[in-house]
């Protein structure tokens, strides 16, 4: 009985009770970090598979776009010779620009009855030196229509392939015939076979191409008007390849399955392999230690799924891989803590007191670290602030001088284009005219972004800013708004001035979106060293817990940039009482110098 009490005695704790407790938390602890890291490795790797997949949409893209740039060629003349092809394509530096693109083709269509003239036509513009080999249209045998492949550059990258007729296999006539019907860019979705490079997976797109002056409004009009296609073949492993490697996990396999049409996909999983950049598959060896995501492809009209997969390896760093253990081993240790400490509390209330007088200290040091870091985070988000505005300058200027240049540049020449061409191609004339409209829009939109990112009437001063804002806020809200100012002219830093404008700009945005007020009142003052604003409207108000609304962060943004200035924020308000928002800040040399002064206080404190 003794030795049954004594086993109750709470200066005998039961040590193995607290092993197997601590052994569970870190078991839990590893389990829990583990699954984190993984998921989160997961969807880093998902993010890397999305852009991936928008690099790969916008290179298939830019192919388009350099067909129809091609295809403008044979718009100003039909009767385009070989060396003038040659020769524009030689200007598009296709190793440099699109280094996945094999070759740029034309391809001719012909009726059997043109055939023969097509023939000594060909083999009339036939010269030594162009690498061209002689003519002989391929497969051999009479069709009714032919799409002959006649200019072909750099003709090096498939010999083989001039002179063929690419509508001899009836599913490719079919695809030709829906893109000449359709005036759109166009595939097959079949892969092309090399036979000068038979390890490589060639793709085709092609576009139609119309004679000009022709009206194109309708099927019947396009066929009629039908002269032949421009196409690009492109080397598929060197366009994936090219966005593997852009991305920084190593040892990436993309997977492109073929799903059909996007009017008309096929089933996730059906889809016929058309390439992949790996021929190993330990994904299907090993699936437990590998990411996987699928995703779709716009392929000019037909849906590719890529399948992209790596393996967890190549996303762990080190920390990943013995953090979880550091986990378990904290775990364990902090409830063997826990539990001893529970077992000190219940045997001595001196000891407790001793601890509790302990942690009270150790939250104190706590309470005045996490000030210090409070501090610390809003110097941060000053300086991050700071980081910003300075990138949107940069980047307003750029756009200002380089494409506002470039598009000035534009506007003349298309305007000498359309004078020049006013009397004798009023067709041209027109179309130069319509450019020029387009320009002038394109050159307004450029504006508008430039002021969106940072307006430039900032650079001349605070008061010009205000007063812009607020007739910009009159012009887009319809909103009556008022400017009190008792200076016209208030000099104050760049980030400050920079700060106030934000700080109007927010308050504006925040009367049109939910004030629905009628009536807006500004007033902007200088009373010795004190700059104060403020912005009154008579619209619905504001309660105090509406305030601290989720996902509500205008006014919380103002109070933080007022408080990172060394300044004062208040807010009058009430329900059907309108809103009275009231900022004032010292004007100092440097803006940011109030929260610094504190900061080197606080430090001396702590130290």
């Amino acid at each position: 009985m003794l030795g049954k009490k004594n086993l109750f005695v709470p200066k005998k704790p039961f040590w193995w009770v607290g092993v197997l407790l601590s052994a569970g938390v870190g078991l839990l602890f590893y389990l829990a970090t583990s699954r984190s890291i993984e998921a989160d490795s997961n969807q880093r790797f998902k993010h890397l598979a999305h852009t991936a997949q928008h690099s790969i949409g916008a290179r298939i893209k830019s192919y388009a776009d350099l067909l129809r740039g091609t295809a403008s060629l044979f718009q100003v003349s039909e009767s385009i010779t070989r060396a003038q092809f040659r020769h524009y394509v030689a200007g598009l530096s296709l190793a440099e620009h699109f280094p996945a693109i094999e070759t740029v083709n034309f391809a001719r269509f012909i009726t059997d009855e043109a055939r023969a003239a097509f023939e000594l036509k060909v083999r009339g513009e036939e010269s030594a030196g162009d690498g061209y080999p002689p003519f002989a249209l391929t497969p051999p045998g009479r069709r009714a229509s032919y799409s002959v492949l006649t200019y072909m550059e750099p003709i090096a990258n498939a010999p083989d392939k001039f002179g063929v007729d690419i509508a001899a296999e009836p599913f490719r006539n079919k695809v030709l015939d829906d893109s000449r019907d359709k005036g759109t860019v166009t595939n097959s979705g079949q892969t092309i076979q090399m036979p000068s490079k038979p390890g490589m997976t060639a793709l085709a797109m092609r576009l139609p191409i119309y004679r000009a002056g022709m009206s194109v409004s309708n099927v019947a009009e396009r066929r009629a008007a039908y002269i032949g296609s421009i196409g690009v073949g492109f080397n598929l492993q060197s366009l994936v390849r090219g966005v593997l490697d852009e991305m920084p996990a190593r040892n990436v396999r993309v997977e492109l399955y073929d799903g059909g049409t996007i009017s008309q996909p096929r089933r996730s999983g059906d889809g016929a392999l058309v390439f992949d950049s790996q021929a190993a598959p330990w994904h299907e060896t090993a699936a437990h230690q590998v990411f996987s995501t699928i995703v779709p492809i716009n392929y000019n009209g037909r849906l590719w799924q890529a399948r992209f997969s790596v393996s967890k390896a190549e996303l762990y760093t080190g920390f990943d891989v013995y953090f979880p253990w550091l986990a378990m081993l904290a775990g364990f240790v902090g409830t063997m803590l826990i539990y001893a400490l529970f077992h000190t509390l219940t045997t001595s209330r001196m000891r407790a007191i001793q601890m509790a007088k302990a942690m009270t200290q150790e939250l104190r040091d706590s309470q005045a670290k996490l000030q210090v870091s409070h501090q610390k985070l809003r110097r941060l988000a000053a300086h991050a602030d700071h980081i910003k505005e300075e990138e949107r300058k940069r980047i307003a200027r750029e756009i200002h001088d380089d494409l506002g240049q470039n598009l000035l540049v534009l506007r003349i020449d298309a305007d000498m284009l359309a004078s020049r061409t006013e009397r004798r191609h009023p067709r041209l004339h027109a179309r130069a005219r319509s450019t020029l409209g387009q320009i002038d829009a394109t050159i307004k939109s450029v504006r508008h972004i430039i002021n969106d990112l940072r307006p430039t009437v900032l650079d001349l001063g605070l008061n010009a800013a205000v007063e812009w804002q607020i007739a910009e806020f009159r012009r887009r809200t319809g909103i009556y708004c008022e400017l009190s100012e008792n200076q016209t002219d208030i000099c104050l830093s760049d980030h400050c001035a920079t700060a106030f404008f934000r700080i109007l700009q927010e308050s504006l945005s925040n009367i049109s979106q939910h004030a629905k007020a009628s009536l807006v009142q500004v007033e902007l003052k200088k009373e010795g060293d004190i700059l104060s604003m403020t912005v009154k409207d008579n619209g619905v108000g504001v309660l105090n817990e509406g305030r601290n609304k989720a996902g509500s962060f205008g006014l919380v943004g103002i109070e933080e940039r007022i408080k990172i200035l060394g300044g004062k924020f208040s807010i009058k308000s009430g329900q059907g009482a309108g809103m009275t928002v009231l900022v004032s800040v010292p004007i100092k040399d440097d803006p940011v110098y109030p929260y610094l002064h504190e900061q080197s206080e606080l430090d001396s404190h702590s130290a």
